[in-house]
């Protein structure tokens, strides 16, 4: 009977290897995490964005989304909110390879590069946007730097900000309520 039991063991243990259940971890420094597409995600175009990063050309019903909004905050400065769908951020020092519907935003004002973001809120300042009509613009990319594209076009979204100088209010008026412009220190009557 006791090569019954070898046998059986052996087959066990071909089992396990086969079905990879056999909780063993190869310490691949390429193997996949939880979730993640151990196949390539979507194809290279050899289009790429104004720094050079290749597009990730990927089918419309796979592809990721994102809207953005912009407000803005009573210090003159710019909050930003992304919404995003089949898509999430990666956290920093993520391995540097393309997952599908994972990944960093991209920001840009007038298409220059603002940002890069690993999360769906951000604070602008009110130094960086000029008196004027501008657009802030957010762009998708994968992990390993490429731009999460469909049909030849970059996943993203453009919103129109418009920044206008403060404009005096009563409180900052050059005169003191009794009618005398105020170029000194008032002085106790």
């Amino acid at each position: 009977m006791s090569w019954t039991r070898g046998v059986l063991a052996v087959l066990a243990v071909c089992v396990l290897l086969l079905t990879g259940s056999a909780g063993c971890d190869s310490g691949d420094v390429g193997a996949s995490e939880a979730g993640d597409s151990a196949t390539p995600v979507g194809r290279l175009l050899d289009t790429a964005d104004e720094e050079g990063r290749r597009y990730r050309e990927v089918d419309a019903e796979h592809a990721p989304e994102v809207g953005i909004e912009v407000q803005p905050e009573a210090d003159d400065s710019w909050d930003v909110r992304l919404t995003v769908r089949d898509f999430r951020f990666s956290p920093e020092g993520t391995a540097a390879k393309a997952v599908a519907g994972r990944g960093v935003a991209h920001l840009f004002l007038d298409g220059d590069h603002l940002t890069r973001l690993r999360g769906p809120r951000y604070r602008l300042p009110a130094d960086l946007v000029p008196r004027g009509t501008h657009q802030l613009t957010v762009r998708l990319y994968a992990d390993d730097d490429t731009v999460w594209a469909v049909d030849g076009e970059p996943v993203e979204s453009t919103a129109d900000i418009t920044a206008s100088e403060a404009e005096p209010t009563g409180a900052t008026q050059p005169e003191d309520i009794e009618g005398r412009t105020v170029t000194e220190p008032a002085t106790d009557r």
